[in-house]
């Protein structure tokens, strides 16, 4: 099928060069936002041109971004440009705000579904949200990168999704991993045989398990690692062999809690420098951990490759492609004055995301019932 472009195949040395290029610009760019400009106000921006140089300046974590938020909303002070300037402005849960632009494929999802062998001729089922989160947004923006067509189908409503799959003749799956083993087993039940052969999937883990149930019924599966904040960080290729990092972005591997490397191959927190103009975060910590896989990919792609998502670096989890936070469990609390305590129990049933909530209160012979969540 090929590659997406000659950035794929880069030699160490033109990556190098690249880098050395792209990062003054992309540092001076940032120091355009008012929130970057105070937190890179002693950097040289020339003299950034490599990852050791890029390695000494702040961390930005996202409760500092979600702190300017709320003191200069919408967005911080870490865009380029004024709200009233983007396409779409998001919200997830946090609440953060998320810029967004229609102009070319913004958060470079064209990259990853061409990898997964998506282009002109496939028509995408995207499940993916469409209300207020941008995950919708973004797959169809990488859709059009890829001349395919796009059912803006969103997420739930199971019965009309077989449905429309049936009637359009979709041929490839958009959405959370677990999302199409819901649709697959309704279309079971109404007897309809869906024209799915391929599945681009984020926002969770691909567990093995499931992967290969996809696979048994003709599927093939490719996942990504993208953020509403960054874009595609990284992706799957035909190899399957870890996750390519993405050429748009820089991406650092360091010691939890720290902005420090760690050897390759060590597993650490991802960090994210992202080359975007309009919302060029530097060093940004996801708080999700990996590591750096040796070697290049055997599919020909030469840019660096981590090993997929090993976890997290604090308390938050990602249930049903939505981050839950620590802090929103403690606003829950603070809302109702006999609940002492709460947890929340992400775990798998049925190749299912299940979310629990467990609530302790102060009374005396009061029994609250455990409630969880499932689609």
């Amino acid at each position: 099928m090929g590659y997406y472009d000659d950035l794929e195949t880069r030699d160490e040395g033109q990556r190098a060069e690249a880098l050395a290029q792209a990062l003054p610009l992309a540092l001076s760019r940032a120091k355009t936002a008012p929130a970057l400009a105070r937190l890179l106000r002693d950097v040289d921006p020339d003299a950034v041109t490599d990852r050791a140089a890029l390695a000494r300046l702040p961390v930005i974590r996202k409760a500092e971004l979600s702190e300017a938020q709320r003191k200069q909303p919408p967005f911080g002070g870490y865009t380029t440009r004024p709200a009233a300037q983007f396409d779409h402005i998001f919200q997830s849960p946090g609440p953060i705000y998320e810029p967004g632009r229609r102009e070319g494929d913004w958060w470079r999802l064209g990259r990853f579904l061409h990898a997964a062998g998506v282009g002109q001729g496939d028509i995408v089922q995207n499940c993916f949200g469409y209300h207020l989160t941008p995950a919708g947004m973004m797959f169809e923006s990488g859709a059009r990168a890829v001349d395919a067509a796009v059912l803006p189908a969103g997420t739930g409503q199971t019965e009309l999704q077989v449905r429309a799959a049936v009637d359009i003749g979709t041929t490839c799956y958009a959405g959370t991993p677990d999302f199409l083993k819901v649709i697959l087993d309704r279309a079971d039940e109404m007897g309809e045989v869906l024209a799915f052969t391929k599945a681009v999937v984020g926002g969770g883990a691909l567990f093995p398990s499931l992967r290969q149930l996809y696979a048994d019924r003709g599927i093939v599966t490719r996942q990504c690692y993208a953020t509403a904040d960054l874009g595609n960080i990284a992706y799957e290729s035909e190899a399957v062999e870890g996750m390519i990092v993405d050429e748009g972005v820089i991406v650092e591997i360091v010691r939890p809690g720290t902005g420090d490397p760690v050897p390759e191959g060590e597993v650490g927190e991802v960090l994210v420098t992202t080359l975007n103009p309009d919302y060029p975060l530097v060093r940004f910590a996801t708080g999700d951990l990996s590591a750096v896989l040796s070697g290049t990919s055997p599919c020909g792609r030469t840019n660096m490759r981590i090993k997929g998502w090993m976890g997290r670096a604090d308390q938050t989890t990602k249930i049903k492609g939505m981050f839950v936070r620590p802090e929103q469990v403690a606003a829950l609390v603070a809302r109702h004055a006999d609940v002492s305590r709460a947890r929340v129990i992400a775990d798998r049933r049925g190749e299912m995301d299940v979310m629990t909530v467990q609530l302790e209160t102060a009374g005396q012979g009061v029994t609250m019932p455990r409630r969880s969540w499932t689609r």
